[in-house]
């Protein structure tokens, strides 16, 4: 394939990998700093930003001198190739940079990233994620220094394990917490890492998932602040969004009516997991999901990692790279995600029965911000239902109950069965952290009520979620 031309480079104008510059000064090397701690990139000294051609005069030694101002202002230092060129009689330089191996690269203290086709100046969190990118480490893998592994609920830890032995992806010990934890690198020295804080810690770290109802931008209905350990407060937040979505009844002929959530459960589970799990932990910003009549936005703080671009995320082959390696596994281990970047597919394929739903993702306010909107004709009002109508007395009575206490109604177990179907009874007893006897006897109960079915041999079925009422 034949390379592009230098009129070429000219005509595709400043891109992610390429600016113009009129003159070689200290913007420059910045230019240089935000490839090489991005994807690299070519600096086209002599052209205007509109793509104007010039030219630069040159002295014997100015390329050399160039070299070696960009040596001397780049730590670690930056040795970029420059070759000069002619253009309808006029000379232009290239400085061209390839991505740098050790990040991040800065100027004089400070460092920058391309983005688009600008230069972004990194925060403290951005420096230190391109940091342990570089090194292919992990934030949540650090011992958490001034804490104790006494800090961790026992509890918490039984359960953890249970869920992994019980999914089979991975063995554990069930008589010996400790060589789990230090076995799943939990534990490092005797001393717990931040991922075994933010997953089992008895005093949950501040970090909060901020839920509100909204009427109006300036009208909430209902508001809510989680603060628990991760695993805890997805199943907080969940109960909540699915107590404020509305419902819409379907009737076929008969006496039976079938109801139909306005958004689809998995897809909204998916985008609050990876809200969770993927987040940045060193960014004081909460959570925050509001939900609106026709809209649900759900704000992630710390943009994508690794380089990840909201257009390789809208398809489907993207590169996954974990903020929070250690955090990822333990929600994988227990089965609460498939399979490493996979999420935004798996959202997609949710929404393929809900062609009224229109699914956005963009990269803003410093994060990650998922919108679920519904279509006009498909809104609440124009359905001509209310809030949580036909599950008033299910849905909203499990969340009251349990939103704080776990899984301490029949409701709250249907919850269960109706976000991940296709459960066995020692599956949900793990789940609800409940004797196996309550279980069975919500489950009859569940079942009596036509809300559950079922389904497959008595020793390889499970329970799913009918549509009969």
């Amino acid at each position: 394939m034949p390379q592009p031309t230098v009129q070429q480079w000219i005509e595709s104008g400043e891109t992610q990998t390429q600016e113009f510059k009129t003159s070689f000064d200290k913007a420059c090397i910045e230019t240089l700093v935000a490839f090489a701690n991005a994807k690299g990139g070519r600096v086209v000294v002599g052209v205007t930003d509109r793509g104007a051609v010039q030219g630069i005069t040159l002295g014997k030694e100015s390329l050399n001198e160039w070299l070696s101002k960009i040596k001397d202002a780049t730590s670690p230092v930056l040795i970029p190739d420059i070759q000069a060129h002619s253009l309808d009689g006029k000379t232009i330089v290239e400085i061209s940079i390839a991505e740098y191996p050790v990040k991040p690269v800065n100027t004089r203290g400070r460092y920058y990233k391309r983005i688009a086709s600008s230069n972004h100046a990194l925060n403290t969190g951005e420096i230190a994620d391109l940091y342990m990118q570089a090194l292919q480490l992990s934030w949540d893998a650090y011992e958490a220094q001034g804490h104790r592994a006494e800090q961790l609920s026992a509890e918490k830890i039984r359960r953890f394990i249970r869920l992994v032995n019980q999914h089979g992806r991975f063995e554990l010990d069930e008589t010996n917490s400790d060589a789990a934890l230090e076995k799943l690198n939990y534990l490092k020295n005797g001393q717990p890492t931040w991922a075994a804080l933010l997953l089992f810690a008895q005093e949950p770290l501040r970090h909060n998932v901020h839920i509100g109802r909204f009427k109006t931008p300036s009208l909430i209905i209902d508001d809510r602040q989680f603060t628990d350990t991760l695993f805890e407060v997805v199943e907080q937040a969940m109960k909540f969004i699915v107590s404020h979505i509305s419902v819409a009844f379907e009737f076929d002929g008969s006496i039976q009516r079938k109801e139909r959530f306005a958004y689809p459960l998995p897809a909204l589970r998916e985008a609050l997991l990876n809200a969770v799990v993927h987040r940045s932990y060193t960014d004081p910003s909460d959570i925050q999901i509001k939900i609106f009549d026709d809209h649900i936005t759900i704000f992630s703080p710390g943009t994508f990692y690794g380089g990840l671009t909201v257009a390789e995320v809208q398809g489907d082959n993207y590169r996954s790279s974990l903020r929070n390696k250690r955090v990822a596994e333990g929600f994988y281990l227990v089965n609460a995600i498939e399979k490493y970047g996979s999420g935004f597919i798996r959202i997609r394929k949710a929404l393929q029965d809900y062609p009224e739903v229109q699914f956005d993702i963009a990269e803003k306010f410093g994060g990650v911000m998922a919108t679920f909107s519904l279509q006009p004709e498909s809104s609440p009002e124009a359905l001509g239902v209310g809030m949580n109508e036909g599950v008033s007395g299910g849905v909203s009575g499990g969340v009251s109950g349990g939103v704080n206490g776990g899984v301490n109604s029949p409701e709250a177990l249907l919850l269960i069965i109706a976000e991940a179907p296709g459960l066995n009874s020692a599956a949900l007893v793990a789940r609800s952290d409940k004797p196996q006897r309550t279980v069975e006897r919500w489950l009859k109960q569940l079942k009596d009520q036509g809300h559950i079915e079922f389904r497959g041999a008595p020793k390889t079925g499970a329970y799913h979620p009918t549509t009969k009422k």
